[in-house]
């Protein structure tokens, strides 16, 4: 059976593999972004009859509840949210601002909670319904852009948060933290640096980065059925970034590891 499933975030990198990945599983896309253009072409290119755009703004969460509003009047309720909006300001500590700060913090923070809080009631009143944060190792520890970091480690308790308490509605929550992905938003740094991933490599016991597609096929699983009684987990997806350091052990062992 065909689900209804709302990504935000749409237009990124990430954002496609998913729309993507589950249009080919058979679901209907409410694909959301604030690029209005860039949202009409994605929506083009995943089918009129599989898609649908909601344009809005997710900071503002009238503007989003009533664009979702009109695309399910038409097509129904939401049954799979993907969280997937995000984007990082300063790099720094000594160069973050309150501007900056706000920005980050509107975006990934709250505009997570309006994605929730839109479609969350119509999944009560379902008594079912799978949400899946897409958060960040940076939540995890710190490794810069200190307050996108701040606010990906807000979302990891805020979807725990979700599970424990919306478990009796049939509710699942859970969160996907990828690493270092190949994508547009890494563009700036590789014209810096052309060698920046093969100078990350060492960090990465797989010595290996997620691609966008790695990141759907996690959010595919825990969105699916094969994932009934998974809630409330933050599942890396990183190429064992998180698992240990090894630079830093084989210099305190002085042992290859």
């Amino acid at each position: 059976m065909a689900r209804n499933i709302l990504i935000t975030g749409a237009c990124g990198g990430i954002g496609r593999a998913l729309c993507q990945a589950f249009v080919d599983a058979g679901d209907f896309i409410f694909a959301q972004d604030r690029e209005a253009k860039q949202l009409q072409s994605l929506v083009a290119e995943l089918g009129s009859h599989r898609s649908c755009a909601v344009t809005a703004d997710l900071t503002n969460s009238q503007a989003l509840r009533a664009a979702l509003f009109e695309q399910t009047k038409e097509h129904g309720d939401i049954h799979v949210l993907v969280a997937n909006a995000g984007a990082a300001e300063a790099l720094t500590l000594q160069t973050t601002t309150e501007e900056s700060w706000k920005k980050d913090m509107d975006l990934n923070l709250n505009g997570t909670f309006h994605s929730v809080e839109a479609v969350r009631t119509a999944m009560q009143t379902a008594g079912k319904g799978n949400i899946v944060i897409i958060g960040s190792v940076n939540g995890m520890t710190s490794f810069g852009h200190p307050a996108y970091s701040v606010a990906k480690a807000g979302l990891i308790s805020y979807t725990k948060a979700l599970a424990m308490e919306f478990g009796k509605f049939g509710i699942r929550a859970n969160m996907v933290c990828p690493g270092t992905v190949k994508t547009q938003a890494w563009q700036a740094r590789v014209d810096k640096n052309p060698q920046v991933f093969e100078d990350l490599k060492k960090w990465y016991p797989l010595r290996d980065f997620a691609t966008p597609q790695d990141i759907a096929d996690a959010v595919m699983f825990l969105a699916s059925d094969a994932a009934r009684v998974i809630t409330g987990v933050v599942l890396p997806v990183d190429g064992g970034l998180m698992a240990g350091n090894q630079v830093f052990a084989r210099e305190l062992t002085q042992e290859e590891i």
